[in-house]
């Protein structure tokens, strides 16, 4: 079967099915202790977490260090078993799959990883790092035409031919994650995660970075999840915005809808701090979070967020707040619908 890179006519159109969904999937990871190494208590990354990632879309995953955004998005790809709970691709489950019944899904699947330096083989070419997932996954019929493809793809991304019989190690950082989009695109996937992609690049780089996956989007008709904790750059990359904290999402919006009128009070103090070049456009309203985030080991009761929220009351600490629709395709987990005030930056 030979993969063809060719731009069909529902390229870069967006629908309302849904490619990725994600239901009430948790990651824990134990503890062990004592003389028999029983499990003693448990990192709660991921904690009962429902999604979807529609089709076309670009999907952007925000939250503090730690909240457990990367862990999800490798629960997604399953680089790492659920503990509980249920993924789908495309309608199929494939929490349980292993061997060849995954390996199918996985050509569908792919990651570009956050550290450019560290994805890559030392050891390989540029050739061999595009034509050897093409081998494997036997979407070319024999080596010549990897080779064409390999070409093919390393112009895509915006690097020359002659790259390709050069190592890692004699590219820069931005040239390093290009041929790590381009290893992601070889077995002409349909979804894409991006963790961090541009977080270790020259502020120049990301720009260029940006703009290339934009352009592949609509060219290859990718679907992306997009990992990040730059806020500036998810409004410009993303069409919805899922805001984490601390092992569950705790708002979900359009990306416009979301920096506007955010209705978490963790999403707006998140905004908030964006810096604005200009003063005058800063919002009057100003939230600085109190303590620190607390231990996935020992979840507050109630509200997770309770223990640093300025509006948290009574019932934050006894309730759990549901995922709830506030506005029209914009949820919420909170017990209160607050009316912050954002300015356009």
């Amino acid at each position: 079967m030979t993969t063809q890179y060719i731009l069909d006519e529902s390229a870069g159109k967006k629908d309302d099915t849904s490619l990725i969904e994600v239901r009430e999937v948790y990651k824990w990871f134990p503890i062990k202790g004592g003389i028999f190494s029983r499990t003693i208590a448990n990192v709660r990354a991921v904690d009962g977490v429902s999604f979807a990632v529609k089709r076309g879309e670009t999907m952007g995953l925000v939250g503090e260090s730690g909240s457990g955004k990367t862990t999800l998005g490798r629960t997604i790809l399953r680089l790492t078993d659920v503990t509980k709970g249920h993924v789908f691709f495309d309608k199929a489950e494939i929490t349980a799959l292993k061997g060849r019944s995954l390996k199918k899904f996985r050509r569908q699947m792919q990651m570009v990883f956050q550290d450019p330096y560290a994805s890559l083989d030392p050891r390989q070419t540029v050739k061999s790092t595009l034509t050897e997932p093409m081998r494997i996954h036997h979407v070319v019929k024999d080596r010549s035409e990897a080779y064409q493809l390999a070409e093919k793809l390393i112009s895509v991304v915006g690097l020359s031919t002659t790259h390709l019989s050069r190592f890692p190690h004699e590219f820069s950082g931005g040239q390093r994650q290009r041929i790590a989009i381009a290893r992601a695109l070889a077995v002409n996937p349909k979804f894409v995660l991006l963790d961090e992609p541009t977080s270790s690049l020259d502020v120049s780089v990301q720009a260029q970075i940006l703009n290339l996956l934009k352009n592949l989007q609509n060219e290859f008709n990718l679907t992306y999840l997009f990992i990040s904790h730059n806020l500036s750059v998810i409004k410009h990359m993303c069409d919805r915005v899922a805001v984490m904290y601390l092992g569950r999402i705790v708002e979900i919006a359009g990306a416009g809808q979301l920096f506007i009128n955010p209705k978490h009070p963790y999403t707006f103090a998140l905004l908030s701090a964006i810096p604005s070049p200009d003063p005058s456009t800063r919002s009057k309203e100003h939230a600085i979070l109190r303590g620190d985030v607390p231990s996935p080991i020992d979840i507050p009761s109630g509200c997770r967020f309770r223990t640093r929220c300025p509006y948290a009351t009574q019932k934050c600490s006894e309730e759990f707040p549901q995922l709830v629709e506030v506005e029209p395709n914009h949820w919420i987990e909170c017990h209160y619908d607050i009316d912050f005030k954002v300015a356009k930056k």
